[in-house]
């Protein structure tokens, strides 16, 4: 049943490419996805969740073990805070440039999502405003999958 809703998020999120551009504008006019993440100190305790998460994680922890994990937490609060409407500015690199030489998978990617899927419920955040960050967030995956 998990993996199928997490298939199912994806599948949404990818579809939702095409409306990003929109989605990102009326985000940055309307702060409910950030409020409803907690604001910036919900986001702070979502990202160390998430953290703890994704160095455990078989799939995952071989990717963030060696970065600065402290600096990683910070650009994604930051990042997701800015996405969802918040005051944030993401001043952190783009994610073709920071992900060019990392060999990063279709399936890293997706583990990735689904270890951001269980720490958003760890958090009791809505499934509705999950899909609505991963809406936002999807288009990412054309610059930071980068397999040599």
């Amino acid at each position: 049943m998990k993996k199928t809703l997490i298939s199912l998020t994806l599948a949404a999120s990818t579809l939702l490419f095409a409306g990003t551009a929109m989605a990102q504008t009326m985000a940055a006019k309307d702060d409910q996805l950030y409020k409803a993440f907690g604001e910036k100190a919900g986001l702070v305790a979502l990202m160390d969740d998430f953290m703890t998460r994704l160095l455990a994680d078989a799939r995952t922890g071989p990717h963030f073990k060696p970065s600065n994990q402290q600096r990683v937490k910070e650009q994604l609060v930051d990042q997701l805070c800015s996405l969802s409407g918040g005051p944030c500015v993401y001043k952190g690199a783009d994610m073709k440039s920071s992900h060019a030489n990392l060999d990063i998978k279709k399936s890293d990617f997706h583990a990735l999502v689904e270890v951001l899927q269980v720490s958003m419920d760890a958090k009791g955040i809505a499934p509705r405003k999950q899909n609505e960050m991963l809406a936002l967030l999807a288009p990412m995956h054309r610059d930071i999958i980068t397999p040599k």
